[in-house]
């Protein structure tokens, strides 16, 4: 019987894989796409994310960055991470490194889908194959949480995501945030010649009629798209539990708030970690005290700001305030960080 079976082989699925191998167990990912694959995303690591996945034995290659800015056009504001700098990493490149320690590590990696399971006091049947433990990680729209009943309904605005690359040198060792009103901008440094710009809005726009609202930073992309759009959305998905008899859930479909913060590979990874080792130990349903407590700043700091961009007027008056108060400002960042 294998110990862990993956559902997903993105780098929630393919780090709580690594994890397991390290610690002595059998794991197996199963995931329908070949690698690497690409998604819309951010595509900075915090500084506590990366030291997370240098002790997995996976180092990306990357643009390092040494905070966060926020822009308008009449206001900026920055702070640097205190515990080093973090890493501009283009997902596609995240994704095959981890792929690979995976496979350094003797993980097996199954081409496949999984939806649907059966389980008892013994083990989870699911894909084909027998199991100790399952571990969700496929994503926002889980379907694994759904059959499992764990889905939460959320009335509230809807947010989505787009990201593009442009084949630009970065000006920049910030991930920039660039806000106006009906959404944010994106710019991650990603490598010598290539930054990462991804959208945030509650609007169903194309990528250049969101990225028209930013004409300072549209006038700084001079350099030719690299590759498709990509989007995702709706972000915000809520569940009842991350842990669901001998299925834990990881990554995206452990819940997700908002892309805001830029908290999702980092936190995914360390989650993984405390999900293996609550296996270990022998106390799985111990995964979701440790999960809210990872979360927990992430949480909070993103809804407050969320909430902020509601009121009227609450998204021009961020960028002010924490230019006003630096101390307060940095505070935050490295908190999340």
């Amino acid at each position: 019987m294998i110990d862990v079976l993956v559902a997903g082989g993105g780098p929630a699925g393919l780090a709580t894989a690594v994890h397991a191998a390290l610690a002595g167990m059998e794991a197996v990912v199963v995931e329908p796409r070949d690698a690497p694959v690409d998604k819309a995303c951010g595509e900075g690591l915090m500084p506590t994310g990366l030291a997370a996945l240098r002790a997995m034995g996976v180092f990306p290659q990357g643009r390092p960055l040494r905070g966060i800015r926020y822009l308008t056009p009449a206001h900026q504001a920055q702070a640097d991470f205190d515990e080093g700098p973090g890493l501009g990493v283009r997902r596609t490149a995240l994704h095959a490194v981890l792929h690979r320690r995976a496979e350094e590590l003797g993980v097996r990696i199954v081409r496949g889908r999984i939806d649907r399971l059966s389980q008892d006091h013994t083990g989870v049947h699911a894909g084909g194959m027998s199991c100790r433990w399952l571990v969700a990680a496929d994503g926002l729209r889980s379907p694994l949480r759904a059959a499992l009943g764990l889905d939460v309904p959320d009335t509230r605005p809807r947010r989505y995501g787009l990201r593009r690359h442009y084949r630009v040198a970065p000006w920049t060792d910030f991930v920039e945030v660039h806000w106006a009103p009906g959404g944010e901008a994106y710019v991650t440094p990603v490598g010598d010649g290539l930054v990462g710009v991804a959208v945030l809005s509650s609007q169903r726009l194309a990528f250049d009629e969101h990225l028209a609202r930013f004409p300072a930073l549209r006038a700084r992309l001079s350099g030719p798209p690299d590759g498709k759009v990509r989007g995702a959305g709706p972000l915000r998905r809520r569940a009842r539990a991350r842990v669901a008899g001998r299925v834990l859930l990881v990554g995206d479909a452990a819940g997700y708030t908002d892309a805001l913060t830029g908290e999702g590979v980092s936190l995914a990874v360390l989650s993984a970690r405390a999900l293996v080792g609550c296996l270990l130990a022998g106390r799985p349903q111990a995964y979701e005290a440790a999960w809210r407590r990872l979360s927990r700043r992430h949480r909070l700091l993103t809804e407050g700001l969320l909430w902020a961009t509601r009121v009227p007027g609450g998204a021009r008056a961020i960028v002010p305030a924490a230019q006003r108060l630096p101390a307060v400002f940095r505070t935050a960042i490295n908190l999340l960080a």
